[in-house]
Parts: structure tokens; C-alpha cells; sequence
């Protein structure tokens, strides 16, 4: 019985985001060949197809756009803890429903595996960075900062190595509250070296929004993103005045987030990202999981909702802005 409420909930989802008639057959027969050789395969299968189908055009049977991630961590232990490793994963990823990720840096060890990590798979690419935590970890932040200026190198370097930002960088009130100075020291050195090099950055955002917004503020030729953005719906309108984009991840599925979906709200939609902070903040219905690039489309959904558009329009916008963003063609 239980194995025909998830076959009836599942079409019902699949009817309701975009699967056609004509796109039927397709459904009833990967889930019926799931049926006959897997039984605990059944779901799985299905939601796959649905997310597939729903990506799908209308008149060819082609994929339509696929999923731009403009933040994830694919370095993380927890991809080897909880998963086959970020190698397996990113492999069926990139041969499913993404399409581009930015893999982003927060130290200058991690740097170094994203722009590893960046020159094995055609649809990656990296930032470096010194997240305002774990730039707290350096005894010696000038010597990091100096290291951080020669991963970034030249701009013909930069290309080579898929280079496209400076991040993630940044304030963090929630867990070094206590080290606010050293923080904005390493936040100010670096939009300096943004400045410098011209390049977009990577802003984290944690229980810092004013403090953010003056940093970012003192140096009006520097623009970026906010990433994974918690703040209030009239900052982001001040920030995208002033040419900065707007990046919203799975929280923006949560039922107790109703202020990031205002902040979507506010944002024009050729400002606004998606992303996933992989392996953190997976969307509902996947909640406290491993976050990947896949579950990305729930939060497509849930931009599209707020949007009043449908998720495919809202995926392929998201897509262009990215690119657009960080000059990626």
C-alpha cells in the first residue's frame, strides 16, 4: 500500500511541474523497469524522471536548461563521510541536470583543491578566498593574504586555472562574534585585492548585514554576489542599486525563512542566483542531508514561486546572471 501512495504522490508531482502527456510513457516505463529488478529503487528512479521531464522541452524532447550552481564546497569531508566521495557524485551530476558549478574556497589549503578540483571537470569552476572564520585559524594573517595574492596571479593565469572570483570573504557574528576586528581586517585587505585585481567576490554574510553593507560600501568599484543572503529585502534592493547580485540557497525552501522569500521578492530577476553551499543548507524536502547540486531545482521552485514564473524560466535566469556574473560564457 505504501508503495502506491509514493507512486500516486510522485505522478501527482510530476503533473504538477511540468511533465506533459507525451511525456508519460517515459515515466511509467523507468518506473516500472525499477519495479521488476529493485523495489527500494522505485523512488528514486521516479523522482529522477520527474526532475528530468520537468527540465524538458515541449517540442523536441530535449533538455532545456541546466542547473547553474554559484556555490558549493565539493572539497568537504562530509562528501566522503556521507556519500562515495565528491568524485562519483560530481561525475553523475554533471551527466544528469547540472550544468555549471562554482566551486568556492574559504582558506588557502581548500583554495588550492578547488582550482585542482576545477581542471578535472568542464563544468566547474573556482574562487579563492579567506573565509572570515577560517582566516581566524592563520597566525599570521598577512602572510595568508600574501599567499592569497599569488594564487590569484595574472589574468591570463586566472583563466587558465577557471579563476572567477574572490571569495568567499566576509563577516561572521554567529560563531566569532568575539573577533570582530580581525575579521573586518581580513574582509577589507581582500575587497582591496578584489580592487586591485578586478575581480567580482564572493560575500558571506552571517549576522553581519550592516557591518557587510559598509565594507562593500567603501569600495564602489568593487561588485559580487552576497551569497546563501539572510538580510533584510531593503538591503538587497541597495545593494543591487549599486550593481551587486543577490544569491539565495535552500533556506529559501524553509517554512521559517519568510524573509529570505521577501528578499527574492525584491530582487529583479536579472539580479538573483541560486546556489546550493554544498554539502550545507539542502532544501526541503531534503533538509539537514548532505546538500549536492541536484537538489538545486527545489529551490528553483521555490524562487519560481515567489517569482510567479515557472521553474524553468527561473533556472535559465539564474543560469545567465551567473554567467553574466562571473564572465563565464
Amino acid at each position: 500500500m505504501l508503495f502506491v501512495k509514493v507512486f500516486v504522490h510522485l505522478f501527482q508531482k510530476v503533473v504538477g511541474n511540468g511533465a506533459r502527456p507525451h511525456d508519460t510513457p517515459v515515466l511509467f516505463v523507468n518506473f516500472f523497469f525499477a519495479a521488476f529488478s529493485d523495489k527500494e529503487k522505485v523512488a528514486m528512479v521516479f523522482v529522477k524522471s520527474y526532475r528530468r521531464l520537468a527540465l524538458m522541452n515541449s517540442v523536441n524532447g530535449e533538455i532545456m536548461e541546466k542547473l547553474f550552481d554559484s556555490h558549493a564546497h565539493y572539497y568537504d569531508s562530509r562528501f566522503e563521510r556521507e556519500g562515495d566521495g565528491a568524485h562519483a557524485l560530481l561525475t553523475a551530476l554533471f551527466a544528469d541536470n547540472v550544468g555549471t558549478i562554482v566551486n568556492i574556497g574559504t582558506d588557502i589549503e581548500n583554495s588550492k583543491i578547488c582550482i585542482a578540483q576545477a581542471a578535472k571537470y568542464p563544468g566547474m569552476y573556482c574562487t579563492v578566498g579567506i573565509h572570515p572564520s577560517d582566516g581566524l585559524r592563520y597566525a599570521d594573517p598577512d602572510a595568508a593574504l600574501a599567499d592569497l595574492e599569488a594564487l590569484l596571479g595574472t589574468p591570463e593565469s586566472r583563466k587558465a586555472q577557471k579563476i572567477v572570483a574572490l571569495g568567499e570573504i566576509g563577516l561572521d557574528y554567529h560563531w566569532d562574534a568575539d573577533r570582530k576586528a580581525e575579521q573586518a581586517y581580513l574582509l577589507e585587505k581582500q575587497l582591496q585585492l578584489a580592487e586591485r585585481h578586478g575581480l567580482p567576490v564572493v560575500i558571506h554574510d552571517r549576522e553581519a548585514h550592516g557591518d557587510c553593507f559598509d565594507a562593500v560600501l567603501r569600495h564602489p568599484n568593487v561588485c559580487g554576489v552576497f551569497h546563501s543572503y539572510s538580510g533584510s529585502a531593503e538591503m538587497a534592493k541597495e545593494l543591487v542599486r549599486r550593481g551587486w547580485y543577490i544569491s539565495f540557497s535552500g533556506v529559501a525552501t524553509f517554512k521559517n525563512a519568510p524573509k529570505v522569500r521577501e528578499a527574492i521578492a525584491a530582487v529583479p530577476n536579472d539580479r538573483i542566483l541560486i546556489e546550493t553551499d554544498a554539502p550545507y543548507l539542502a532544501p526541503v524536502p531534503y533538509r539537514g542531508k548532505m546538500n549536492h547540486s541536484g537538489y538545486m531545482y527545489y529551490t528553483a521552485e521555490a524562487v519560481a514561486a515567489v517569482k510567479g514564473i515557472d521553474t524553468d524560466t527561473a533556472i535559465r535566469l539564474t543560469a545567465e546572471n551567473a554567467r553574466r556574473l562571473f564572465g563565464i560564457s
